[in-house]
């Protein structure tokens, strides 16, 4: 059998055979058209699916990268909501800290009275803890003068 006709018989497993003038149709060779040779019907499939499964992979890269994009961006816009919440809560509570501290001073010339009462309040307890004691002593002393 000549080699021309085993590049005939062989067919792979996809119905593709081998070119009969050139060989397997997967060369090396940057170009396998030539002008005046006859069309490979053959070839032109296996180009035909490259070239579809090239788009299909490339369409498919775009796809998940548009995808990324819009997470990225539903993303950015969740986090700028979020943002915008905390900035208004911060600001109420800067409001109310504002609000207590000033309470706070208004109320601070009372503070400072309650303040010294207790304090008047405690001595007056020692005080009255000594006089006690004082008026127990002289109590004791007084019965037994008494009794004697």
């Amino acid at each position: 059998m000549d080699p021309t006709q085993q590049n005939l018989d062989a067919v792979s497993e996809d119905g593709v055979t081998d070119s009969p003038k050139r060989g397997p149709t997967l060369s090396t060779s940057t170009s396998s058209f030539e002008p005046l040779d006859p069309h490979d019907p053959n070839l032109s499939k296996l180009a035909t699916t490259m070239f579809q499964k090239t788009a299909d992979y490339l369409l498919g890269e775009l796809t998940l990268t548009q995808a990324d994009y819009k997470l990225l961006e539903a993303m950015n816009i969740a986090t700028v909501s979020k943002c915008n919440d905390m900035t208004l809560m911060t600001q109420q509570i800067k409001k109310n800290m504002v609000d207590l501290q000033e309470k706070y001073e208004s109320l601070r010339p009372v503070l400072e009275q309650i303040n010294e009462i207790e304090a008047s309040v405690m001595k007056l307890e020692k005080a009255a803890y000594k006089l006690d004691a004082y008026s127990k002593r002289l109590e004791n002393k007084v019965k037994t003068l008494e009794r004697k």
